[in-house]
């Protein structure tokens, strides 16, 4: 038999670093997978339970930028000791995730303790001690070229530092997990906007329905009190009128301020209509309400409206009721409602209350 019959009947030999790429692919792909999805906390585990797994990192930590703070906030870790919750990024001391969140690159770290862009001051590694190497990777999530958050990956197990093939792995994830809390936070803002007024940010009127609904149906099962506020802005037509629609979207906005600051964050407040406003109060009852719609008058009424340095003054009619889960929404909004016009009858300016005892069976 000749050499040629011999390798062709001779077993293939296995290619070690073939097996190793196939074995990371049919390991990668049931995580992508996974990380394509709505749910935070299901992404915050494979962050720091799995993907550490590929590149044998020790440590894992996730960090969700609010971009209206301007802060990193941690979402998950698998660090046996405590870590920053809370990294801003206003810092005039540039640390490396900092630094990275800003370029928006990849930094990958050899050696903390040698690392010269930017160089890390000791006051500043005062948790360089709980890890055995000065090995990490500082990933940037990035979501149409927005930051979305950090992963960070540190303490390489058995090497020094982290190779070609681990950094690859991570500018892959980082890239998937960048888009899937992308998606959550569109996903987020898309839900908010359904529920809120775009020119006050207070919920709408069906949010407001709902949320009475439940607070009714909570009272009818375990009982105690729960007390609904109307509140009409006195004469905004002629403002309208005189200074303008921008004017009175101003007003309007301003006013809901001042009801905002006057409740807790328990209590709901919603844009009605035009210009009414509706709150709800769980777990309060009448005379509670009534200093919480005493104030809501005084507050605006106290602050005049500057447009075009022209001092536009306010004020507003205020009706209050105290209601149980006998009644409908629908109900319990048309009492306070009732209020609210003896309010506008009496002067405007004011505050009535609803009583059902004086009310014609």
């Amino acid at each position: 038999m000749d050499n040629t019959e011999q390798n062709s009947n001779a077993p293939e030999i296995d290619n070690p670093q073939a097996g190793k790429h196939l074995c990371t692919l049919q390991t990668i792909s049931p995580l992508v997978q996974q990380i394509n999805c709505l749910d935070l906390q299901q992404i915050g585990k494979i962050c720091v339970e799995q993907i550490p797994k590929l590149i044998n990192a020790r440590f894992a930590s996730l960090y969700i930028l609010d971009e209206i703070s301007d802060m990193l906030h941690l979402e998950n870790n698998n660090h046996p000791f405590l870590i920053n919750n809370i990294v801003s990024l206003n810092q005039a001391n540039l640390s490396p995730m900092i630094k990275a969140v800003r370029s928006k690159d990849l930094v990958v770290i050899e050696n903390i303790k040698d690392h010269k862009l930017p160089v890390i001051a000791a006051n500043n590694r005062k948790f360089a001690g709980n890890y055995k190497s000065g090995a990490c990777i500082i990933a940037p999530l990035i979501c149409h070229n927005r930051i979305v958050g950090v992963l960070n990956l540190a303490d390489k197990i058995g090497a020094d530092k982290f190779n070609a093939e681990d950094i690859a792995v991570v500018e892959l994830f980082r890239q998937l997990v960048g888009a899937s809390i992308g998606n959550i936070k569109l996903f987020d803002k898309t839900q908010q906007q359904a529920k809120t007024d775009g020119l006050t940010n207070l919920v709408n009127h069906r949010t407001f329905y709902e949320t009475l609904e439940r607070e009714l149906h909570r009272y009818q099962r375990y009982g105690g009190y729960l007390s609904i506020i109307m509140v009409d802005i006195d004469n905004l037509k002629p403002i309208n009128d005189k200074f303008g629609h921008r004017a009175g979207d101003i007003t309007i906005k301003q006013v809901s301020r001042k009801i905002n600051a006057c409740i807790r964050k328990i209590d709901v407040a919603a844009r009605y209509g035009g210009d009414e406003f509706a709150i709800i109060l769980p777990n309060t009852a009448l005379p509670e309400a009534i200093v919480v719609a005493d104030r809501m008058v005084e507050e605006v009424a106290g602050t005049p409206i500057m447009w075009e340095r022209n001092k536009i003054q306010v004020s507003i009619s205020v009706g209050v009721g105290q209601y149980n889960g006998e009644m409908t929404p629908e109900e319990a909004t048309k009492h306070s409602d009732s209020a609210l016009y003896a309010a506008k009858l009496a002067g405007k300016n004011t505050v009535k209350i609803f009583d059902p005892t004086k009310q014609p069976a």
